[in-house]
């Protein structure tokens, strides 16, 4: 019985590795989406992913650590934000999450509301693009929104960027940057009544991302290759033999 050399079993099982991935995947955000109340209990499960294979280039983002703030007993609870996923086709394709729900100000007051999560790219992908966007108004009155978002690195706390969006302003906000593996997003949206009320009711969060390959990935596959060619010697000597 011919034996082989360990080390081109070795080899074999990292052309398999390398060209997986080690990372444990999270529970897919279905369709219909998950309240912010089950997501913050962890139940289903949380961590989850949102799929935008999909589209060309599009990814499959990993959403996680999310906490809600609200003005006292203000409405929307986290328990009627309700948390869908999304994608749209590129270039760049955009895959990322709606909150959907009754963020709003009556007239003569305030509400302010603060979401945070963090969103990463799978390995060998770098997240270098985010888009936000709201659906909202004031009924024509004098109200005011405000939806502003500080983007930052969850690692070392360094600055990424700022979107901000609402009325008046500009809606949609992009903002592009280095590519990054995770992003840590805090979004405060500030709501004032003015003469007649003011109301949002859906915001859009999307992000694109490069293919950027890993140095460990390169050596793996490398080491794969170099595997495969010395396997291939090996055979040459014993079929001459």
């Amino acid at each position: 019985m011919r034996r082989f050399p360990l080390f081109l079993i070795l080899a074999a099982a990292f052309i398999v590795s390398g060209l997986g991935t080690f990372e444990a995947r999270a529970g897919s955000l279905p369709s219909t989406g998950y309240t912010l109340a089950q997501i913050l209990s962890g139940s289903p499960f949380s961590p989850f992913t949102v799929d935008g294979t999909s589209n060309p280039g599009g990814e499959v983002l990993t959403f996680s650590d999310f906490n809600y703030t609200h003005p006292g007993v203000a409405h929307p609870t986290s328990g009627e934000i309700q948390v869908i996923p999304f994608t749209l086709a590129g270039p760049p394709a955009e895959t990322g999450i709606t909150f959907t729900g009754g963020f709003a100000a009556s007239a003569m007051t305030t509400s302010d509301y603060s979401i945070f999560y963090t969103v990463t790219a799978p390995v060998g992908e770098k997240i270098n693009d985010a888009f936000l966007s709201f659906t909202g108004g004031n009924s024509g009155g004098t109200g005011t929104i405000s939806i502003v978002e500080h983007l930052s690195n969850p690692v070392t706390g360094a600055s990424i960027g700022t979107l901000e969006a609402g009325i008046p302003g500009v809606n949609p906000d992009t903002i592009s940057f280095a590519g990054v593996q995770s992003i840590r997003v805090e979004k405060d949206i500030f709501l004032n009544g003015g003469s007649l009320g003011a109301n949002v009711t859906v915001i859009d969060q999307g992000f694109s991302s490069t293919t950027i390959p890993e140095p460990a990935s390169m050596a793996l596959l490398g080491i794969g290759l170099s595997g495969l060619f010395t396997l291939r010697r090996f055979f040459k000597r014993t079929s001459v033999a």
